[in-house]
């Protein structure tokens, strides 16, 4: 992948100073998603695993939304009447999504403002972290139309941010966690008037993409593949990635910068 040139066919793309922005982009009905853009979204975080250049990810919606999640009548509608390995491979493709939002090296910082549901709420989840206005409404839509709440990984992912009992919550019902709940339980990170949210956004994308690019990349990485270990493989995992990372130039960058008394300039290697 090319930042600079990429264009793709089902959101808008922009990149300045290593922040990719991508901006889900059909403001008339709250940016659903439907096949088409479900399986660019997975290609293009999967390509964004080899593109040195891009230091941070915003994924926002155009128009003063998030997302409303999967379109009903290009989703929903024909899901009904295909058969079984049909569905299957498109909810494998649906997951894929969010593995490779979670594989990529790249913090997600998601950007999120009046509907943010359903497929929409997942996107949100499985970004790294996620500004939100007093405005926004999340929900978990799944049960309101007759699906588990085990979609995309919610079941694994949202105890991890919010809980075992408030996923439940949510799951089971449906309902909308408010902005207040958001921000209180941790799943936004903060709270942003909605004219300072991109602003704000940008700021946080900037400082994180100025950070140890090859760092950041691990800090993601372990924060992944340390749910499923033990502490005490965890903690062994920790020590060999800190020992490799030690022997970066950044790393003596840094030491060099500290001694000079200046501010280090990381160069991602």
């Amino acid at each position: 992948m090319t930042p600079e040139t990429f264009k793709p066919n089902h959101f808008l793309w922009s990149f300045q100073d290593g922040v990719v922005t991508i901006t889900l982009n059909r403001p008339e009905k709250k940016n659903p998603l439907n096949f088409d853009s479900y399986a660019e979204l997975r290609d293009t975080f999967r390509a964004l695993k080899d593109s040195r250049d891009v230091k941070v990810v915003v994924l926002t919606g155009a128009g003063g939304n998030f997302s409303s999640g999967g379109d009903v009548y290009e989703i929903i509608g024909p899901l009904t009447k295909m058969n079984d390995s049909e569905l299957l491979e498109f909810t494998t493709m649906t997951g894929d999504v969010v593995l490779a939002m979670l594989m990529s090296p790249q913090p997600i910082i998601a950007a999120v403002d009046g509907i943010c549901v359903g497929a929409g709420a997942i996107l949100a989840m499985a970004s790294d972290l996620r500004l939100a206005t007093p405005e926004v409404k999340t929900a978990f839509l799944f049960n309101k139309v007759g699906l588990a709440g085990c979609d995309m990984g919610a079941c694994a992912i949202l105890p991890r941010i919010i809980g075992q009992g408030r996923t439940a919550d949510l799951l089971f019902t449906g309902r909308v966690m408010t902005a207040k709940e958001g921000a209180a339980w941790g799943f936004y990170n903060r709270l942003v008037d909605a004219t300072k949210l991109m602003d704000e956004v940008a700021e946080l994308a900037a400082s994180i993409s100025k950070g140890p690019t090859l760092a950041n990349a691990v800090t993601k990485q372990q924060l992944f593949r340390e749910w499923n270990m033990k502490l005490e493989d965890a903690i062994k995992s920790e020590a060999v990635a800190q020992a490799n990372l030690m022997k970066t130039k950044d790393f003596k960058r840094a030491y060099d910068a500290f001694v000079a008394k200046k501010k280090p300039e990381f160069k991602g290697d």
